[in-house]
């Protein structure tokens, strides 16, 4: 009977353990699976390391004196391991590299480490001379996505996304002021874009959305929006009385600079956030949903009105950094199919986000000036991995990363919720979507689908 019941406590144990690695996988990696990792990687390291060929021979100094000393041949030396760590999604290695090896020969045996060490993906990167970091992930932290309560936000800098190896992305308009964002139908563009709004909804900053599909992207966002165009024609108007504000702030840019010997250097400014708090203007994110129904004519009498949106947009994509204009460019694709001037204003966009696409062609649009290898990675996201994204920029960098998954229930609460904190723009005024004021939304309460 005692034995019956260690074994049945011993099923219940092993239950427990799959059902927490499946349900939990974080607490199961920090409970166990961490510490068994650890060990394999400890016991097997300089196997591993002679198997990958990260290895090399003995110094001359050691051969000498092992000859001197009559004794055996040294082994290969592998790259020192100077600190293990164990985090929330998996190991973190310190590596000083012997002398005659790179960071380089670390990097290409990334996915021989993987299979070796079992270990879910391994991604290295170097810190210093002679000093690399491997990122090994215990899990698929992808497949169920939540932002780190300790993921920091300032103004204009939120969390969007979790990257393969468990580190947060940050979607920076200060530091990448405009980017593309691509993807199919069904891809988790709106998912992303929505996340984007929650985060910044919170903030004192102007959002602007354009949805030429009539509104049903952005449209029960509209109340934190101070500006909404639904179709083509009010779109162009906007964006030309953007331009206008860019203009307006320019002048106040010019005006408040002083340039003299008795300014000091750190109070010249040609941007805003040199300016004083209190003249200070507005930041603005311009959020434009399927630019393909914002750009695409099918008669000449419509050629005007896209000449006048192009200009427009390239013209805030040139000049609005240094005013607080910011662009968010969404669509399926983004090709001269759309008109002249496309490549100009896609040269203008420094972050790229590229969703699964239908064909290489729309991968090599967002990505092909980055990496060949990030198309690559677009082109192999699965049609039921809806979310998965390769980020970038124009540096070159990118990663895999995914969103965590925002309903619009939730969007709209929140822009319920923070619709007071919505900005009024004199410029914008004429496109402020006409809509009753909302009682603020309790987040903590479930709100009913009719509400």
């Amino acid at each position: 009977m005692s034995a019956l019941l260690v074994l049945v406590a011993l099923g219940l144990g092993l239950a427990g353990v799959l059902v927490l690695r499946h349900q939990r996988p974080a607490w199961y990696w920090l409970a166990i699976g961490g510490w068994l990792a650890v060990l394999r990687v400890s016991f097997g390291y300089s196997s591993v390391m002679e198997a990958c060929g990260l290895t090399v021979p003995p110094s001359r100094m050691r051969l000498m004196l092992a000859r001197a000393a009559n004794r055996e041949v040294p082994p290969n030396r592998p790259p020192r391991l100077v600190r293990m760590r164990i985090t929330r999604t998996g190991l973190v290695m310190r590596l000083r590299l012997c002398p005659g090896q790179d960071a380089f020969d670390v990097a290409t045996s990334t996915d021989r480490l993987r299979h070796s060490f079992l270990m879910h993906a391994v991604t290295s990167r170097e810190v210093k001379a002679g000093v690399v970091e491997v990122r090994m992930t215990g899990y698929d932290v992808l497949r169920r996505v939540q932002i780190p309560a300790r993921a920091e936000r300032s103004l204009l800098r939120v969390p969007v996304a979790l990257v393969d190896d468990g580190s947060v992305h940050y979607r920076d308009f200060r530091e990448v002021p405009h980017r593309l964002d691509l993807g199919a139908t069904v891809s988790g563009k709106s998912v992303s874009l929505r996340n984007l709004v929650t985060e910044l909804a919170p903030q004192p900053v102007a959002l602007v959305g354009i949805d030429c599909k009539q509104g049903v992207e952005l449209g029960p966002l509209a109340r934190r929006l101070s500006a909404f165009a639904d179709n083509p024609d009010s779109a162009a108007d906007l964006l030309e009385a953007l331009v206008e504000r860019m203009a307006q702030i320019y002048l106040v840019i010019r005006r408040e600079q002083r340039i003299s010997v008795d300014i000091p250097d750190a109070e010249i400014t040609a941007d805003i956030w040199g300016l004083p708090e209190a003249i200070r203007p507005t930041p603005v994110v311009l959020i434009v949903d399927e630019v393909a129904e914002l750009l695409l004519i099918s008669s000449n009498s419509e050629k005007k009105r896209r000449e006048r949106t192009m200009t427009a947009l390239v013209r805030l994509a040139q000049l609005g950094r240094a005013a607080g204009i910011y662009l968010e460019i969404c669509g399926q694709r983004f090709g001269a199919e759309l008109g002249e001037g496309t490549t100009m204003l896609r040269a203008q966009l420094t972050g790229r986000i590229c969703h699964r696409v239908n064909d290489e062609g729309s991968a090599k649009m967002a990505l092909a000036d980055i990496s060949p290898e990030a198309v690559l990675a677009a082109t192999t996201i699965a049609p039921n991995q809806q979310g998965v994204a390769v980020l970038g920029d124009s540096s070159g960098g990118w990663v895999r990363g995914r969103g965590p998954y925002v309903s619009l229930r939730r969007a709209v609460n929140v822009c319920n919720r923070y619709a007071h904190l919505t900005p009024d723009l004199p410029e914008l005024a004429p496109f402020r979507p006409a809509l009753p004021v909302a009682e603020p939304v309790d987040l903590a309460k479930p709100v009913p689908a009719s509400a």
